[in-house]
């Protein structure tokens, strides 16, 4: 049965910085845009004690600071500040919580959302408080933010809590990654044309490689990042739910259940890295000083201010052991201080079964590169004659077939992704959130690797920032004959 629109949406953790910096200017968004559901009221909470209308000229300061001057309308943010109300709370205090339950109570008019913008270890705590207040029945679902946990033991943990007052189906946890429209855009791509399909396997297929390339640095978050690394903070989520998204089976109907069921099948395909192989199919790696886009920039550890073994890269070569994929490399890095910002997918076809033009003629793999960030293309490479007579036989070239998703769509909106979350969150549709199997699939995988790391000792590889990443990540992928797009 279709969920109801939401007519209340809490927000804890709504002072914050992911609220300001992206929550609060995308639901402004969608007020600018008539998204929102109609009579939905906003009620902000967190530790901090606001009145209303601070809270509001907080709300209006974060949108005209992080929305473009351009986009914003007086009107609209006039309209999205009446929906908003504030009242403190702390998920210690059970007194606070109470205050919060009454105010809700009083908001209420139909279906809530609880949007938990927090660190996760509050997840159960909220969630338990909220069904003791019975503010957490029917007709409500809450919204959580990664990561869950920082292994599969804390996920379950994390995942058991929520699950104690939340059935299953209303738990919506985001991977921002997902609302991004060139992800959703590689789901529109694989099965809204009937050319890809067919050749989308092991028999035409040679490598996939999948880059998140940062060119930022730990930015202020340094405390934060240094317990988790590249692995826990974007191999776990972002890298693995892009290679789901590649490599899955066309589900039956892009609906919540059929797209997460043929996910969760290539998180349960993926081969183990472990002890025995970490040193050869994983690359670990933390910058050093260097140059990015002609600044000069430090290492890792002077940002930190004292020495760590965390990873701020990892590379590695991952197989899905199932008809499909077998016997086909997925090349998944990740790093940040990298060369260029870019996040892509990368498909190199075989090559020609036998070339009927002159012994001397280079006939290069045919290419597909789906580029998500920070411009929305894709790129098709084939071959074609150079042009101009030649006696001594036919010239080959190859060229690029190119898409400009900007250019092509640019009478249409682009779209931050937590206002297409947003807007299903608070509908109800699920499809493009994590469900609890994925996140705990993710992690045992991870977690292998992790392991292997410990075992062996495994310290990251130093590169140079501005570059990608150690040169043993580049001898990981020519041992097998290939080549990271660079």
């Amino acid at each position: 049965m279709p969920a109801t629109p939401a007519s209340l949406l809490v927000i804890f953790g709504a002072s914050g910085d992911l609220a300001q910096r992206m929550l609060l200017p995308s639901l402004y968004g969608l007020q600018h845009a008539a998204l929102l559901p109609a009579g939905l009221r906003i009620l902000g909470t967190a530790r901090s004690e606001y009145e209303v209308a601070a809270f509001r000229d907080l709300v209006a300061d974060a949108v005209r600071r992080n929305v473009p001057a351009a986009d914003v309308d007086p009107a609209s943010l006039d309209a999205l500040l009446a929906r908003l109300d504030y009242q403190a709370a702390d998920s210690s205090d059970a007194a606070s919580m109470q205050r919060l339950g009454e105010r809700v109570t009083a908001l209420r008019n139909g279906d809530v959302l609880y949007h938990l913008s927090t660190a996760p270890r509050f997840y159960g705590p909220i969630c338990d408080a909220l069904g003791a207040m019975g503010l957490a029945g029917p007709g409500t679902r809450v919204m959580l933010e990664k990561p869950i946990g920082h292994d599969l033991a804390s996920a379950i943990e994390i995942n058991d809590g929520v699950a104690r007052v939340f059935d299953e189906d209303r738990v919506f946890r985001t991977d921002h990654y997902l609302g991004k429209e060139g992800v959703q855009n590689l789901i529109a791509l694989r099965f809204g044309n009937a050319m890809f399909e067919p050749l989308w396997n092991a028999r035409h297929i040679q490598q996939v490689q999948i880059t998140v390339a940062e060119t930022v640095g730990v930015e202020g978050r340094g405390d934060y990042y240094d317990t988790s690394g590249a692995t826990r903070d974007m191999l776990q989520n972002h890298l693995l739910q892009l290679l789901c998204l590649t490599a899955m089976e066309p589900p039956a109907r892009f609906e919540p259940t059929a797209v997460r069921n043929e996910k969760i099948k290539v998180l349960r395909s993926l081969r183990r890295i472990g002890r025995n192989e970490v040193q050869a199919e994983t690359v670990a790696g933390q910058y050093t000083s260097g140059a990015v886009g002609a600044k000069v920039v430090p290492g890792y550890i002077d940002e930190l201010g004292h020495p760590s073994r965390t990873e701020t890269f990892v590379a590695l070569r991952a197989h899905i052991d199932n008809w499909r994929w077998s016997g086909v490399p997925f090349y998944l890095r990740t790093g940040k201080r990298m060369a260029r910002r870019s996040t892509e997918i990368h498909l190199q076809l075989k090559s020609v079964p036998h070339s009927i033009f002159d012994p001397g003629a280079h006939i290069a793999p045919n290419a597909l590169t789906i580029r998500l960030q920070p411009d929305e293309r894709i790129e098709l490479r084939v071959m074609s004659k150079t042009p101009g007579l030649d006696r001594a036989g036919m010239r080959l070239s190859e060229v690029e077939l190119d898409l400009d998703m900007h250019e092509e769509f640019a009478d249409s909106t682009r779209r931050p992704a937590y206002e297409r979350l947003y807007m299903d969150a608070l509908e109800g549709n699920g499809t493009l959130f994590v469900r609890r199997d994925e996140t705990e699939a993710a992690w045992e995988w991870v977690d292998a690797i992790l392991d292997g790391w410990r075992a062996a000792d495994v310290r990251p590889r130093p590169y140079p920032a501005g570059t990608w990443g150690p040169a043993s990540a580049i001898a990981m992928t020519e041992r097998h004959g290939h080549t990271w797009r660079e």
